[in-house]
Order: C-alpha cells, then sequence, then structure tokens
C-alpha cells in the first residue's frame, strides 16, 4: 500500500500551488529531504523535499496543473510496504467511488464527487501522469528525441500549457514537444499553436492565402493566477482601503553621484558594488527615525495605529514572474556596504524566483526604483499594511541652479505616497525633505 504526500502550507496561509517542474518520476528511488518538485504559489517558486526515503509510486498532478494544499501530490512505497500498482486504479479513477485512492482535487480543474460536468477537465492531458501514454515520466523517457527548434522541454516534464491548449493542439494533430512556446516562462499558448498549424498549412496543402490568414490569433488570453494574481488582490485591497496622497519633490543629487564615484575607488570596499539604491535605501532608514510615522501601519481591526521601533525594507523588484517585494530585516541596522550586499542579493533572489514566503511579508516600508526604466516620477500605490511607499525616478543631468550659476547637474525626483489616515502632510513633506537633503548632501547622515 503506498503513502501519500499532501502538498503542505507553504507559508503566509496561501490557499494553493502550481507545479512548476517534478524533479522525480513514477520508480524513482527517493533519500529523505532529496528535491522532488518545483511548485510556485502567489509569492515564490519554492522546492519541495521529500517528506520519506521511499519509490515514487504516482504522480497525482502534471506540470502545470495547479494543486490546493491539503491535496494529494504524489504517493510513495516505502521499505517494508508492499508494493501497489497505480496504473489500474488511475484508468479507472473516473468510475471508482473511492476518491482517497487517487484524489487529485486540482483547482478549478477537479469535478465534483457527485458531478459529472466537464469531465474532460479531471486532469490535465486527459489522464494521471503515472498512465498517460504521452504524457508520463516513463514514456517521456523512453520516447525517442525530438528535434525542437528553440528550447526542447526538459526531461521528465512535458510542455507547460493549459488543457485548452492542450485539447486544441490534439484536435489538430500537433505534438506539443514541436512547439517552442512563447508565452510566459515559455508556456505554449494557442497563439503558438496556431502559428505552428499555418506554417504547416503552407508547406502541405494548397489552402488559399484567406484560410491560413484566418488562423492567426487577434487575442492572447493568459490565466490569472501566482504573482499576478497575488499583486491584482493587494493592489486592489491598499488602493481601496488606505487614501493615498502622493508628493514630489526633485533633488540635486550630485554630490551622491560624486560620493559614490569615490567609493568605488576605494579599495577597501572592493566587491562592496554600492550604488544609488544603498545611499538611497540608508537615507530612508535615517529619515524614518525623525518621521516614524511613516514606520507604522492602521490596524482597523485593533483599533490600533502600529508604530515599528525597526525598519523592514521592502524594494519592489520587477521579475519575470510579476512583481514581487521582498524586504531586507531590520534594514536600519546594516551599513552602507551591508545595505549593498543585501540588496544585490535581494534582487538576484527575486530575479531568480528564489525570494521565501517569508521575505515577501513582514515590510514595514517599501522603495520602487522606477528610474531603471527611465521613469522620471510616478504615483506607487502602497504595499497593505505600509504606510509609506518612495518611488525613485531616473537621474538626469539638467541644466540646474547651483551656487547662483546655472550648471549641468545630476537630478533625481522622489515620489512618495502614504497612507493619510495616520500620515499627515507636514509629516509625509518632511519625510521626503529629509530623504532629499540626505541625496544633495550625503554628509547631513552624521546629523541623524
Amino acid at each position: 500500500m503506498s503513502t501519500s504526500f499532501l502538498l503542505p502550507d507553504l507559508g503566509e496561509g496561501l490557499p494553493e500551488a502550481e507545479i512548476v517542474s517534478w524533479h522525480v518520476a513514477v520508480g524513482d528511488e527517493v533519500a529523505l529531504n532529496q528535491t522532488i518538485a518545483e511548485v510556485e504559489t502567489a509569492k515564490a517558486i519554492v522546492e519541495l523535499p521529500s517528506p520519506y526515503a521511499g519509490t515514487i509510486a504516482e504522480l497525482f498532478a502534471n506540470a502545470g496543473d495547479v494543486v490546493e494544499v491539503g491535496k494529494p501530490l504524489l504517493a510513495f512505497n516505502l521499505p517494508g510496504q508492499a508494493t501497489t500498482p497505480t496504473a489500474a486504479p488511475a484508468a479507472n479513477a473516473a468510475d471508482d467511488d473511492e476518491e482517497e485512492v487517487v484524489p487529485p482535487n486540482l483547482v478549478g480543474y477537479g469535478a465534483a464527487p457527485t458531478s459529472k460536468a466537464r469531465p474532460a477537465r479531471r486532469a490535465r492531458g486527459g489522464a494521471p501522469v503515472a498512465t498517460a501514454p504521452v504524457a508520463s515520466a516513463t514514456a517521456l523517457v523512453a520516447a525517442p528525441a525530438v528535434e525542437v527548434p528553440a528550447e526542447p522541454a526538459a526531461p521528465l516534464e512535458r510542455p507547460r500549457s493549459t488543457p485548452p491548449v492542450r485539447k486544441y493542439a490534439r484536435d489538430n494533430g500537433v505534438e506539443l514537444t514541436d512547439i517552442a512556446g512563447t508565452g510566459e516562462f515559455g508556456r505554449i499558448t494557442r497563439a503558438d499553436v496556431e502559428a505552428y498549424i499555418a506554417g504547416e498549412v503552407a508547406r502541405v496543402s494548397d489552402a488559399p492565402v484567406a484560410q491560413i490568414q484566418a488562423v492567426g490569433a487577434r487575442e492572447t488570453r493568459t490565466p490569472i493566477k501566482g504573482v499576478r494574481k497575488f499583486t491584482a488582490a493587494a493592489m486592489v485591497s491598499s488602493a481601496f482601503t488606505a487614501p493615498h496622497v502622493t508628493c514630489f519633490h526633485t533633488v540635486d543629487v550630485t554630490e551622491t553621484m560624486q560620493f559614490i564615484a569615490r567609493l568605488k575607488e576605494d579599495r577597501s570596499l572592493a566587491g562592496s558594488r554600492i550604488g544609488v539604491m544603498a545611499v538611497i535605501a540608508k537615507a530612508v532608514c535615517l529619515a524614518l527615525r525623525a518621521t516614524p510615522s511613516l514606520n507604522a501601519k492602521w490596524d482597523e481591526a485593533a483599533g490600533e495605529i502600529v508604530e515599528y521601533h525597526y525598519v523592514n525594507l521592502g524594494i519592489a523588484a520587477a521579475t519575470p514572474r510579476g512583481l514581487v517585494v521582498p524586504n531586507i530585516v531590520d534594514a536600519d541596522r546594516l551599513t552602507l556596504a551591508g545595505m549593498a550586499q543585501h540588496l544585490g542579493e535581494l534582487t538576484a533572489t527575486a530575479r531568480e524566483g528564489k525570494s521565501t514566503p517569508a521575505s515577501l511579508s513582514g515590510g514595514t516600508f517599501s522603495i520602487s526604483n522606477i528610474g531603471t526604466f527611465g521613469i522620471e516620477a510616478g504615483t506607487p500605490i502602497l504595499n497593505p499594511g505600509e504606510a509609506g511607499i518612495l518611488a525613485v525616478g531616473a537621474v538626469q543631468r539638467r541644466p540646474w541652479e547651483y551656487q547662483g550659476e546655472i550648471a549641468l547637474r545630476d537630478i533625481m525626483t522622489l515620489s512618495l505616497s502614504f497612507d493619510h489616515r495616520l500620515v499627515d502632510g507636514q509629516q509625509g513633506a518632511e519625510f521626503l525633505r529629509n530623504v532629499g537633503n540626505l541625496l544633495s548632501d550625503p554628509g547631513r547622515a552624521m546629523l541623524f
């Protein structure tokens, strides 16, 4: 008899996760804590370690499937257990009343036990992994190599796509392994399949040009899930809960740029890679000391304003998965070199999709570097639970009044959004002015 492993709670009460890739196949021997799969939650990609040492008996989901927390993910044959055949029960899963044998209730695709509606969506690809002749891990290993024009699907992992796209490809006699996906993370879209079909028709058919052109898609539909779904919910909640006010301050940051240039020439700081963002992050932490109401939150349930005596500084990072805001814990206690190191590690981890759920929660104030896209100013939306967010504009060389004369200077615009329930205009203006003063003259940091 096999032992099922249920998808655990991966943190922050997230209800589901998508299978990004399997690191094991049916029949594989695995060790305790060996990585068995990568799953994507609304916040991060997480590697799942094996809770047992044993043999993989069955996989209840395919790469690309979304599984609810607490639902079976895979089954193990443990040492001393009798091996349980999985192919026969899986093949008859639609007619089997004993749901505990094969319970692959996938979010959005599993039919209710008493319902026959939409049977085609019970499992992606039409059958469980262990028995599907095309999608099974064992079949993929045995199948001959397929020559793909771009990047092929990874071994033991079938091409990423949605059930409607798979059905459309199957109905048109197209193998998804022949197609390089252009969607997010290499996902194969309906447009990819249609483009492939159009190419095939052009080579083997005498169909008129008008018929070929009709195949082209005029729109692309992408499922709302993962980081995009989480971000959308958070932004809507913040925008319609906290009364936002945004202030702007354009400052001369020439002294900061010269300061950074001097630090880069200092051999004792070789490898520190102190840049503009590190200096801005340090300036924000110092300015929050003078205006602590920006480092607080409005607790509606408790009827209290919670003021933090530490700074967990969130850094908005644009990633292939969408916007995430991991935070640097106790950023106010870091040196400038330490801040630069943490920023580098944090952004690299975020872009790789490896940010932990813990690092994506608990922030007290955030910074968004819109200047990296060449933008001067913006009106950022607060990260839920925070009182302020600072958008940093691009550094531009402009004519500027300096010591009574016009000179070319490095200019930056700072945009501060704050929650007007607990931050008054005066406090917001003071904070923004303090950050600007520190960037105009880094020596002012000695006064804090």
